[in-house]
């Protein structure tokens, strides 16, 4: 008879609280150097905590950068799964891209360590991505292909509606260099972007009355 596998032990409110701190502090590290440059002696060092200490929570470098990158495709799955299928899809969508934007504002360091990650082959999160990412697109995918057969929307390629909006809302802070560069502060505001891309989005895809 098989056994039932043992379940983990539930961490203290000061281990939850030390794993956070170890994930913050390996963000603003890894987003700066890279996994190559990076150290776990900078990440504890980074965070307050002795290397000893860190290594309690996670055992090598490798196991650290993982958990970071699981931690942000986490966040921005939880924004996609927000997305109701008994609501309205305008406002559905509206609210996507705009949860979508302020991840972008409030931790760019998040998907610039994403896209770098991506751009080197995606090995460390090739199994979440296949996973976890890949089934939550066919759900909303499909939520959106329902919308679609009840008209109320315009018929779209589901999946590359999803996958422009990542591209859209994520640029503001994959290329902050450029933006930063060629706009000026009023021109590049949260408010100005979230204003285009609604109307780029909800517009396009709200049916025309006869």
């Amino acid at each position: 008879m098989s056994q039932a596998r043992p379940t983990a032990p539930r961490k203290t409110r000061i281990q939850a609280q030390n794993e956070e701190l170890i994930l913050a502090a390996a963000l603003d590290v890894f987003s700066s150097l890279g996994y190559r440059g990076s150290t776990v002696d900078q990440i504890a060092s980074k965070c307050g905590l002795s290397k000893p200490n860190l290594l309690y929570y996670f055992r090598r470098k490798e196991d650290i950068y993982f958990a970071v990158l699981e931690k942000i495709l986490a966040e921005w799955g939880d924004t996609l799964k927000s997305l109701d299928p008994d609501g309205d899809p305008i406002e559905e969508i509206g609210s996507y891209i705009r949860q979508k934007l302020r991840l972008s504002r409030d931790n760019p360091r998040a998907s610039r360590l994403f896209a770098n990650e991506i751009l080197q082959g995606g090995e460390s999160i090739g199994d979440f991505l296949k996973g976890p990412v890949r089934s939550l697109l066919h759900e909303k995918a499909a939520v959106i292909s329902r919308w679609i057969r009840e008209e109320r929307i315009n018929p779209i390629d589901p999946y590359h509606l999803i996958i422009a909006i990542w591209a859209t809302t994520q640029h503001y802070a994959d290329f902050d260099v450029q933006l930063r560069a060629v706009l000026d502060e009023r021109e590049r505001s949260l408010e100005a972007a979230e204003r285009t891309l609604i109307a780029l989005f909800c517009d396009g895809l709200r049916p025309r009355l006869p």
